[in-house]
């Protein structure tokens, strides 16, 4: 995500290396090399002239202080810029009826159904709601079906209206349905094109009017970069949408739509969605990603996934049995599925301050941990339950129902060994155990 535009904008500031202060001489190249990393984005290139004259202006009204760099005050400059250019400051969500009403538009294969689901499960799990997902796309085969698949694995229903073609009937239908059984947010997932038609328009215009929700919100799919934002325009000056979805931001994704879509429809970026897993939606935050684009990291929003998937009071039995040495196979098991719940693995390691460059070109798979799985799997309970229990015949065995060779059960072990140390001593740490704590391993 964005790591493209993340090392030509790094490129630009070291322009700037060397240089006691910033004057308009030495600053237009680190310019004219921003405006081109934003181009390449694409970005629409009268907003990147816009964007990188503002950062002008505001550098050469700067004093740079004996502490800080020019390329130091240039890199907050442009992350600051970013963020007001994305939105300055997250968006509220708002569900007040009764039931709250969120209507999703979009074209096909934005992502449309699976961020329709995705939403559920964040208002079931984090706020609170019971939430009834309504299968409006009557044009997609198997839409109706994707959709109540989705849903049985999160355990929220779905409303259909088998045969019936009519999506604002179906949307009416649904509402009341929600009101007698007591549904408090109904998802109205659309139909979506290929591409922006009228009939398309007057459809989901139709079915806005009829439903009065209090969410509209318009999903793009992130790796279309400027198309997505145009037609974002088109949508919004025929629904007046409330917000937008950016999807698919883990994939080769430039950023243009992400930076740029506040900008050209003055309305906010709602959520991002990272992956197919029902957990990798955010709430988006326009200072936490311009960190991220600049390399900074978002160790925010990586102790809030944190926090999210450690319960306090197993991490305060989990601590006192790292305290005791008595840390075991079944707690290792336990902390590995924690951490696969909060995202994928190479975007988590992406938000820790400086890990993110070192990583980018190393193909991390969320399959990572099968290995180490499979070998504990392997493992009687009591051998789980007892590290100190292995031996070379336990060794082998485990070696050969888990499919590795003896010398990779082995430096799993010694890795295991090594880090329950390493636990150990970070009890005794202080600002370590403040981090800990940070993560949820702490009382």
């Amino acid at each position: 995500m964005f790591e493209n535009l993340q090392d030509k904008l790094e490129s630009a500031f070291k322009s700037l290396k060397g240089q006691a202060k910033i004057t308009e001489l030495n600053i237009a190249t680190t310019v004219k090399e921003i405006r081109r990393a934003l181009v390449d984005a694409d970005v629409n290139y009268k907003i990147a002239k816009e964007f990188t004259d503002k950062i002008k202006e505001e550098a050469l009204g700067q004093n740079v202080l004996t502490a800080v760099s020019p390329g130091q005050l240039m890199t907050k400059i442009v992350k600051d810029e970013l963020a007001n250019l994305m939105g300055g400051e997250a968006a509220e969500f708002h569900i007040k009826g009764s039931p709250a009403v969120i209507l999703i538009a979009g074209l096909q294969g934005s992502g449309k159904t699976t961020f329709t689901h995705k939403l559920a499960h964040y208002l079931k799990t984090k706020k609170g709601k019971n939430p009834l997902m309504v299968a409006g796309d009557v044009y997609r085969p198997a839409a109706v079906d994707q959709l109540k698949t989705l849903g049985a694995g999160i355990n929220i229903p779905v409303f259909s209206d088998e045969g019936n073609t009519n999506p604002v009937d179906i949307a009416e239908k649904a509402i009341a349905h929600a009101k007698a059984q007591g549904y408090n947010v109904v998802i109205v997932d659309t139909a979506g094109r290929l591409a922006v038609d009228e009939s398309m328009m007057n459809e989901i215009a139709a079915v806005k009017a009829a439903v009065q929700p209090d969410e509209t919100l318009f999903v793009v799919d992130s790796m279309t970069g400027q198309d997505a934002v145009n037609t974002a325009q088109a949508f919004n000056d025929r629904i007046d949408f409330d917000g937008v979805v950016l999807t698919k931001l883990d994939g080769d994704t430039r950023g243009g739509a992400a930076l740029t879509i506040k900008y050209t429809v003055n309305k906010p970026i709602k959520f991002v969605s990272t992956g197919e897993k029902v957990d990798t939606l955010d709430v988006f935050h326009p200072d936490r990603m311009a960190q991220r684009i600049l390399g900074m990291g978002d160790i925010i929003s990586f102790v809030e996934r944190a926090q999210q998937q450690f319960d306090e009071k197993n991490a305060a039995e989990l601590q006192k049995k790292i305290a005791k040495n008595e840390f075991n196979f079944n707690d290792f098991l336990t902390q590995l599925n924690q951490i696969k719940k909060m995202g994928n693995i190479k975007d988590l390691l992406g938000m820790i301050p400086g890990l993110g460059k070192a990583v980018k070109d190393i193909d991390i798979s969320d399959d990572a941990f099968n290995k180490v799985e499979a070998i504990i799997f392997s493992m009687t309970p009591a051998e789980r339950l007892n590290p100190e229990l292995m031996n070379g015949n336990r060794r082998k065995r485990i070696a050969d129902g888990s499919g590795n060779s003896v010398q990779e059960v082995n430096q799993f072990l010694k890795q295991f060994e090594e880090m329950r140390k390493m636990m150990k001593k970070m009890q005794n740490m202080g600002p370590a155990s403040k981090m800990m704590k940070g993560f949820g391993l702490g009382r």
